[in-house]
């Protein structure tokens, strides 16, 4: 059984923890809520994006893009992995990584190619030690998620699908769907899907200037963007919500650490109270 000092030594260092969690927890929450309001403000405009580009899909105008037209068969898969740079947020980093794996699984057997890039260290390490071979491209993720890295890896991939070096891009990632929920998504990227949107649209008639495929080249492009710009974003709140949770769930442990420790403390404590109460009577009387 420990003795005293060795008890109290664990509950001084316990608490030290809690100061930390504590503050790591309050520290996330601030950035929670930076985050959710980047993600809410972001969302409208990348629905809107993609709106856009499936009305003048319905519209009849013949105009194409690289970036809108698939391929009768996919050869080369890139997928694309976005994760956080630094862990402390339970299984949010676990449930992005397995879902990729899952496709990579289920892709794998009907593709020439794999390519892994990452964006978020965890991600990076992860696929590095087992799929070293197939490693492309990675981003960090260490500085709060700006719209030029997102344009940067759009510009990327978009180049590599235009040239044909890649067949199909799909992209991983957390979405924020509330505080205590992330939910892990593999969306195809490029070829690039407009939105469904309003049956009733296919109705209205449109005049483009200068002309359609001057529309599309500025439009689909920066419509990958803002799709990417969209997945960081969703990543950047679901880390820092899966961060808080995590910090306040160990904040709770810790206290009821706490708890059982003082109480093995005070059982330890009457136990050398009594035992010296015994060896005084035992004196007293033999004297």
């Amino acid at each position: 059984m420990p003795n005293l000092k060795d008890i109290q030594r664990r509950i001084v260092s316990v608490k030290k923890t809690q100061q930390i969690t504590r503050a790591m927890r309050m520290v996330a929450g601030a950035k929670l809520r930076r985050a959710q309001t980047a993600i809410e403000a972001a969302r409208p405009y990348a629905e809107r994006m993609s709106a856009t580009l499936g009305e003048i899909a319905r519209s009849g105008i013949e105009a194409g893009h690289p970036l809108l037209e698939g391929r009768d068969s996919v050869a080369k898969l890139e997928i694309v992995v976005v994760t956080s740079d630094r862990g402390l947020c339970g299984g949010f980093n676990s449930s992005a990584i397995r879902r990729a794996q899952a496709i990579i699984t289920e892709r794998e057997a009907s593709v020439e190619e794999l390519v892994i890039t990452t964006a978020g260290r965890k991600g990076r390490d992860y696929f590095r030690y087992r799929r070293a071979a197939q490693m492309g491209e990675h981003y960090g993720l260490e500085t709060w998620v700006d719209y030029g890295l997102a344009a940067e890896i759009a510009s990327r991939l978009s180049r590599r699908y235009a040239d044909g070096e890649v067949d199909e891009v799909v992209l991983v990632y957390n979405e924020f769907v509330s505080v205590m929920t992330q939910t892990p998504r593999g969306a195809p990227l490029l070829p690039f899907r407009a939105a469904e949107g309003d049956e009733r649209a296919e109705s209205l008639p449109y005049e483009i200037e200068p002309s359609p495929e001057a529309l599309l080249a500025a439009l689909v492009p920066k419509a990958v963007e803002v799709a990417v710009f969209r997945a960081l974003l969703e990543n950047q709140a679901g880390e820092h919500a899966a961060r808080m949770a995590a910090m306040e769930s160990a904040t709770r442990n810790t206290e009821d650490l706490i708890d059982s420790l003082t109480m093995q403390f005070n059982r330890a404590r009457q136990a050398a109270i009594t035992k010296e109460l015994v060896e005084i009577v035992s004196g007293a009387e033999a004297l």
